[in-house]
């Protein structure tokens, strides 16, 4: 399939190693205040993978959030470096993979722009006033 495409990518130290297959219409720029804090940057770029399509060697700690809405989801990061690879629900069925570590981050072009209404003003003047 054409919209598919294989990515790959270990964590700054190397312990963690990530393989996936993704959509690239689904690769997502996410600004809400959760991935701000996590991510210490104003937006968290990910490419969503169904558990079926993704293999972890390696044993990442995960962090359970409590979301504004109640909702439980995981978020998984290297135990040693602290890299962050990727979130997921609680059923670890559909996996949000952060682009930064991954190989192919290149080539992983956000084509939507999530929780907009939690940018940086910064943000929205110089950027999404364009796309729209």
């Amino acid at each position: 399939m054409f919209d598919e495409i294989d990515v790959n990518g270990t964590c700054h130290c190397g312990k963690i190693k990530i393989n996936a297959r993704v959509k690239k219409s689904k690769i997502r720029a996410c600004h809400c205040t959760d991935c701000q804090k996590f991510s210490g940057a104003p937006l968290r770029a990910i490419a969503i993978a169904s558990h079926d399509k993704i293999s972890i060697k390696g044993t990442p700690t995960e962090y359970v959030k409590i979301g504004d809405s109640g909702n439980k989801r995981i978020q998984a990061f290297c135990p040693d470096c602290g890299t962050q690879l990727f979130a997921t629900n609680m059923d670890k069925t559909s996996f949000n993979i952060r682009t930064g570590f991954l190989d192919q981050r290149s080539d992983l072009e956000p084509n939507q722009h999530v929780f907009t209404t939690s940018s940086m003003t910064w943000f929205k003047k110089q950027f999404l006033s364009d796309m729209k």
